[in-house]
């Protein structure tokens, strides 16, 4: 059997050396074979193709073989599926004929399947230049977008610089500008003050002139001096209309200012809207470019998943030609095992059936991929359009913001300057009128209490109005409606720097040698010691530490003009009609013990006898002089109050001041009076000690309130003897003070009654004229 094998050819190594050029790369170069080239050849040549003769030697020829092509896998089923027949088992050569011609068609469909899978195999390698190619071209694109993005930070980043830096300037100038305010406001008061000094030394001149004529030509200056006094009252006729008439120009000067305050807000509320809607904007904006840049992870992974099914495939594609080299080896050890059952050659149709299975699923998965790449490739190319779209709608939405940032500001800007003007003009007015400045505070519900609209039907409401917003105040009580405006109106949300800003300038003045007298009114629990001392905590302190830091940092602010000052702080209660030194050295409980404290007036003011007076040199003195006077002030329990004063509180500071520069010496008095509260026995069911209290505090409230009356009526008499609180009052209510009083009332529905009466009282302190206020030198 051996010696009828056909010798192994040259055809047969150039077949079997294909494999290896697969191997090494030289597929792509490899020009494609014509199907049965040699028996095409012999055929062309008019001869027959030479068929290799058994034994290995060069016999006859053999007969002549048909051309064979295959266009399809039913070709190659009909090929494995031809038998051998015709020749008889002893007839070998006829055998080896018919099995060389069979061998020849195997070579033929083995070679139809190597060119069909090289060019399989060149559109995969072209699929993967473009798929390496489209790879390139997506990290090129990300990297681009992130060098975007960075780019976009940076910028986001420079512009928050530059957002800090021109706060920060705004502030500065801001500042600066306060500056330059107070120190005009400080010029003005020096030459109002060099002013008063020339009309006193012309005054004195003119006097000591008269003295000398008055001796030489008696009648004569007589007529001059009834020709003057005419002219002098001309004159004061002519100032007092001067007068009326720059009151009503600063009228007309603040309803024009509160119309532009009301434009400004209305234009700052449509600011503030725009900003909004601009903000909202912004805000989708920005979910716009995070669902952007959340479909381009998407796609980066979609890519990713790519990516590793293509090894995949790769690896599938190296796994069969592992498989087809191995068939291959096998068809060689076919060859050489011609004389095998036909069940072998059934396993090697069942083979290349499965290569063929497997090439077929790898051009759908190729496809596949190429349409998922395609897909990815258009999602990516959107995501890069709508994130450029989202970054060029931010920055538009960012410059719109800050412009109305600026407006806003501007605006804001104008009314606070146009506010400041509208109280320095206001201010200006009273001080010309004489007329006792009034501020209402209503303070906030309690836990405990109620609704303020009780089962009475009161109720306390705030108009909105522009020329009542601030100073005007509405209280109904069954079914009737009742206002009242004064100079300053807080409602239950008014902090205490709110309270005290208002006051401020007022305070001010006492440095500037005026007497400044500032009392807090109403029913008790209404809320007088918390706005006159307040709590503990910077936030909660009260008028009267307040006014003590803003004099001592004041006072040091102008030793660089030249001034010192010397301060002298005293305090006292009014209990029983008893007159108590509250910083008396060693006092005890026993306040029928301590000295008894008497009332006198001089042209400086009032002295009260045996009065501890201590000087203070910063706020820490102060302080602890406050803490001793709450301790030693008298307080009870009543039904109303937890915590009930039960004594008028006076806080008095004297201030001296001298200027080195100018030679100018001023007098300044500041006094702080927290009154304790009125109160109805009924609801406060006050017994004994405090029986006697309540009898006490409301006989000297109701002189207090004859004294207001007198006042406004008119009067010549005004009884300020009537009890010790209006004569200790006597000089900031009769005199030449600046006089400003706090009425505070409770927003429970059950103390109707006692509000009521509260601003009926204000409101005629309101009406009081107690004269210009005079500047003490």
């Amino acid at each position: 059997m051996a010696s009828s094998l056909p010798p192994r050819s040259s055809y047969q190594k150039k077949e079997n050396a294909v494999p290896a050029r697969r191997e090494m790369g030289y597929n792509k170069a490899t020009p494609r074979r014509n199907v049965l080239s040699a028996l095409n050849n012999a055929e062309a040549n008019g001869g027959t193709p030479s068929v290799p003769a058994d034994g290995g030697g060069g016999g006859g020829a053999a007969e002549a073989a048909p051309v064979i092509e295959f266009s399809g896998r039913e070709d190659v089923e009909r090929l494995l599926a031809e038998k051998m027949k015709g020749k008889s088992k002893n007839d070998f050569k006829g055998r080896v004929d018919q099995m060389s011609d069979y061998i020849k068609k195997l070579r033929a469909c083995i070679r139809w399947y190597m060119e069909l899978e090289d060019g399989y195999l060149a559109e995969q390698e072209k699929l993967l230049g473009a798929m390496d190619s489209e790879n390139t071209r997506h990290t090129e694109l990300e990297a681009q977008l992130s060098t975007a993005i960075e780019e976009l930070k940076a910028t986001n980043l420079d512009l928050t610089r530059r957002c800090e830096s021109l706060e920060e300037s705004f502030n500065k100038e801001k500042s600066e500008k306060l500056i330059a305010v107070e120190s005009y406001e400080k010029e003005k008061q020096e030459r109002e003050s060099a002013e008063s000094s020339r009309d006193v030394l012309t005054v004195d001149l003119e006097r000591v002139t008269h003295d000398a004529k008055r001796f030489s030509e008696q009648l004569k200056m007589v007529q001059d001096t009834n020709k003057r006094l005419q002219e002098y009252n001309t004159s004061l006729q002519q100032y007092n209309s001067n007068l009326q008439a720059d009151a009503s120009k600063s009228g007309e000067t603040i309803s024009k200012l509160q119309k532009e305050k009301s434009a400004m807000m209305e234009t700052m509320a449509t600011l503030r809207e725009c900003n909004s809607s601009m903000g909202n904007q912004l805000e989708s904006s920005r979910v716009s470019q995070q669902e952007a840049i959340r479909v381009k992870e998407e796609l980066r992974k979609e890519v990713e998943c790519l990516r590793v099914e293509l090894k995949q495939v790769r690896d599938d594609r190296d796994h069969s030609a592992i498989q087809l080299n191995s068939l291959n080896i096998e068809l060689g050890n076919y060859k050489e095992q011609i004389g095998k059952t036909s069940k072998e050659c059934e396993r090697f149709r069942t083979k290349v059936s499965e290569l063929e299975e497997t090439c077929s699923t790898q051009q759908e998965q190729i496809r596949t991929f190429q349409k998922q790449l395609a897909v990815a490739t258009e999602k990516l190319k959107l995501a890069d359009v709508t994130a450029i779209e989202a970054m060029t709608g931010y920055e538009e939405q960012k410059e719109k913001i800050k412009y109305l940032e600026e407006r806003l500001a501007q605006a804001e800007s104008q009314i606070v300057e146009g506010d400041e003007l509208r109280k320095k003009l206001h201010n200006t007015i009273l001080e010309l009128k004489g007329n006792i400045r009034v501020f209402c505070r209503v303070r906030p519900l309690l836990r405990f209490e109620g609704d303020s609209n009780g089962p009475e039907g009161a109720s306390i409401s705030f108009p909105t109005s522009v020329e009542s917003t601030g100073r005007s105040i509405d209280l109904i009580n069954q079914g009737q409606k009742l206002s009242f405006s004064y100079d300053k109106v807080f409602d239950h949300g008014a902090s205490q720097e709110d309270v005290f800003v208002e006051i401020s300038q007022l305070v001010q003045s006492a440095l500037d040698g005026y007497k400044v007298c500032i009392f807090a009114y109403g029913q008790t629990g209404s809320g007088k010691t918390y706005t006159m001392m307040g709590k503990p905590g910077n936030d909660q302190k009260g008028i009267i530490p307040r006014s003590l830091e803003q004099i001592f940092k004041t006072s040091r602010f102008l030793e660089s003009q030249g001034w010192n000052y010397s301060m002298q702080a005293s305090m006292l209660e009014i209990y029983n009609e008893t007159i108590r030194d509250l910083l008396a050295p060693g006092r005890s409980n026993s306040f029928e013990s301590s000295k008894q404290c008497t009332i006198k007036h001089d042209p400086h003011g009032n002295i009260v006898s045996d009065l501890t007076i201590i000087d203070v040199f910063g706020i820490a003195d102060v302080t602890s002089l406050l803490e001793k006077a709450s301790q030693s002030r008298s307080v009870g329990k009543t039904q109303m109050n937890e915590q009930s004063s039960r004594s008028h509180f006076v806080f008095t500071l004297k201030i001296s001041g001298s200027n080195e520069n100018t030679g100018q010496n001023v007098q300044g008095v500041l006094n702080l009076i927290d009154l304790a509260g009125s109160e109805r026995l009924a609801k406060s069911g006050s017994t004994g000690d405090r029986l006697k209290e309540t009898q006490s505090i409301n006989k000297s409230l109701s002189a207090l309130s004859d004294v207001i009356f007198a006042i406004a009526k008119g009067d010549d008499h005004v009884p300020f003897r009537n009890s010790k609180l209006t004569y200790l009052l006597q000089p900031c209510l009769g005199g030449d003070s600046k006089a400003l009083m706090f009425v505070n009332i409770s927003p429970e529905a059950s103390s109707v009654g006692e509000t009521i009466c509260s601003l009926r009282f204000a409101s005629r302190v309101n009406a009081c004229e107690i004269g210009i206020p005079r500047r003490h030198t």
